[in-house]
């Protein structure tokens, strides 16, 4: 009797030929599905506190303002200008962008957009002119943890002991709303930082101005890129995606190698998050 397989002219579906195909099909799908759907994204400092903290992990969605180079993960795609299906962000949305010149990920929120002149005196935002509402906000006390502050923070001169002795950050919080409604709250740790005063500056076409809600401790627009900002506004071809929800927040105490501590360094209340900002008249 004939043998089957190879011998008989029949292709052999087995072997490291199929395994190869395999892992090429998978790779190729992982790469579609975090390019054009949706990637995962941690927080690795505080440059966004209150709203992020160093150790959350996002999903950040790519759709929503279309796609360009930046949309592709891992900095795979030369940076060529033009972006498919374009839609500019709202104010107020939290994205996750490459940087302009270091092409690292950053993620900022959406101040101005194209034509807007932005300026900050004393650290008090305007655009266009107006000043932005700002409502002063209790203190926000936070468990401090091994994330927490994060590493090179500015915050660290804002952590005290709690009644039962605990440490915990006392930050001051400024609620802001932005032209168009969208609302949320900042970090302002007071006068005499070097990004209290800026501008003005007008946001040229297809660039938007990005912040850091931690005003005091983010390099973003405002910042040049030699101090690792973003030097002025990006372009909207830079930006991925926006920032969608918090999956799940680690303290920065689970070891790898023991399963069991992943549970503990849990932060549970911080998992399922929306970070799209609430929008006063919608």
């Amino acid at each position: 009797m004939a043998k089957r397989g190879a011998r008989n002219g029949t292709k052999d579906d087995g072997g490291w030929g199929k395994l190869i195909r395999d892992v090429v099909v998978i790779l190729l799908l992982v790469l579609g599905i975090h390019s054009c759907v949706a990637k995962p994204f941690y927080i690795p400092s505080d440059s966004m506190m209150p709203v992020l903290r160093n150790g959350d992990r996002l999903i950040v969605s790519k759709y929503p303002y279309g796609w360009s180079y930046s949309s592709v993960s891992f900095h795979l795609a030369p940076k060529v200008e033009g972006r498919l299906f374009a839609k500019l962000p709202e104010r107020g949305d939290i994205v996750v962008l490459e940087h302009p010149v270091t092409r690292i990920d950053y993620i900022k929120r959406v101040i101005g957009l194209p034509g807007d002149t932005i300026a900050l005196r004393n650290g008090e935002l305007s655009i266009n002119g107006k000043p932005v509402k700002r409502e002063v906000q209790p203190m926000l006390s936070i468990p401090v943890d091994p994330n927490l502050p994060g590493p090179d923070s500015s915050l660290f001169r804002f952590v005290n002991r709690d009644a039962s002795g605990k440490q915990v950050l006392e930050l001051p919080i400024v609620r802001e709303t932005l032209p168009g409604g969208a609302t949320f709250d900042t970090i302002d740790m007071g006068p005499g930082y070097p990004t209290d005063d800026y501008g003005p500056v007008t946001v040229p076409a297809n660039h938007l101005f990005l912040m850091g809600d931690n005003r005091d401790g983010s390099a973003d627009s405002r910042v040049d890129v030699s101090q690792k900002g973003l030097g002025g506004p990006v372009p909207f071809d830079a930006i991925a995606g926006r920032a969608e929800i918090i999956s799940f927040s680690t303290d920065g105490t689970a070891e790898w190698y023991n399963p069991l501590s992943w549970f503990g360094a849990l932060r549970s209340d911080r998992a399922g998050t929306d970070l799209r900002p609430e929008r006063q008249g919608k």
